[in-house]
């Protein structure tokens, strides 16, 4: 794809090829914005997100990266600045929940491996999209917003500690970028999703589960992946330019 020159505002999401990602890269679509979505295997989910931004009248790229590789995180925001010229939002959504691991069963390479995906990556490209966006950079600012989940405040699913506590590091990660960034041009907040839609639930039983959970919800019915995207978006957008540090609930009350 060549290098677009438009005034358009570009956004980097990550592990946008499937579920919340997806949803988040089409609402900033349909909101103007252009693209770049990162995806860890799945090419071909990948290419069908990318086609989807494009039928909704925006650009798009798909790059192959794994966000615990600091090197892979580079390319992904130089491929961005390549292809667009620029970056307004950072949407850190890619993440794993590490399947079921009881307390008793920790072992220190599963919690790497969970804490490199769902920490790690989370910092490393609110750094590169910091140098990217700094107006004290030459950057025009814009937005960072990180994915946690009600995890972090409920301790989460049973058997899941280690998702739950990745993601209590990403509501201080986010409350701390807050202080240093602001003074760059950039707000920072997180979305919290609750019980939503997606295939993150089938380590508990999937659908089976989700009815089961679903009247625990004060709204009495699970989430779906457009609700958080549409948060995300605003969050990304003009719209919300005095909220800043905010960890956003999307949990229908829970």
């Amino acid at each position: 794809m060549s290098t677009n020159t438009s005034a358009a505002r570009v956004a980097v999401v990550t592990g946008g090829s499937r579920g919340i990602g997806r949803a988040i890269a089409l609402a900033l679509a349909r909101q103007g914005w252009d693209v770049c979505i990162s995806y860890a295997s799945n090419a071909a989910a990948a290419d069908e997100t990318v086609k989807a931004v494009q039928q909704a009248g925006r650009q798009a790229l798909a790059v192959q990266a794994d966000m615990a590789s600091h090197a892979d995180i580079q390319r992904l925001f130089a491929a961005c600045r390549k292809t667009f010229g620029r970056l307004d939002a950072l949407v850190n959504n890619a993440g794993v929940v590490g399947g079921l691991r009881s307390i008793f069963d920790a072992d220190p390479a599963h919690l790497r491996e969970v804490f490199d995906a769902n920490v790690l990556g989370c910092f490393l490209c609110a750094g590169e999209a910091a140098k990217a966006m700094s107006t004290q950079k030459g950057g025009q600012g814009g937005a960072i917003v990180n994915m946690s989940s009600v995890a972090a405040r409920t301790g989460g699913m049973p058997q899941e500690a280690h998702y739950a506590a990745s993601k209590g590091a990403v509501d201080s990660l986010t409350l701390a970028l807050t202080r240093e960034l602001a003074p760059h041009g950039i707000r920072v907040n997180a979305v919290r999703p609750g019980l939503i839609d997606t295939s993150i639930h089938e380590a508990h039983g999937g659908q089976a589960t989700l009815d089961k959970l679903a009247p625990t919800v004060p709204l009495a019915r699970v989430g779906t992946v457009d609700e958080v995207a549409e948060v995300v978006a605003f969050l990304c957008g003009p719209q919300s330019s005095y909220m800043h540090g905010a960890l956003v609930d999307v949990s229908g009350g829970r």
